[in-house]
C-alpha cells in the first residue's frame, strides 16, 4: 500500500507523517516531506548548502518557513 512521503508503514492517529532524506556532497541535495507533501527539494529550488531546517506549527501542520545554515563558511 501506499503512505505519506513514501514511508514503508503508515503512522497511527493523531501523529503527523515526514520524511528526511539527507544529501550526497554538491551530487544530491536533501529532501523533507511532511503528511505527503513536499517541503524542500532540488526540484522546488529551496534548499542551500548545510543543514536544512523547516519549521511546522505542531499543532495544526502548517508550513511556517524554510532556511538553510551554511555551517561551511559560517
Amino acid at each position: 500500500p501506499q503512505h505519506k512521503c513514501r514511508t514503508q508503514k503508515g503512522c497511527p492517529a493523531n501523529h503527523y507523517t515526514f520524511r528526511i532524506v539527507s544529501g550526497a556532497a554538491n551530487v544530491v541535495g536533501p529532501y523533507i516531506c511532511f503528511e505527503d507533501e513536499v517541503l524542500m527539494s532540488n526540484v522546488k529550488n529551496n534548499i542551500g548548502r548545510g543543514l536544512n531546517i523547516a519549521l511546522v506549527n505542531g499543532t495544526n501542520g502548517q508550513l511556517l518557513k524554510v532556511g538553510s545554515f551554511d555551517m561551511y563558511s559560517g
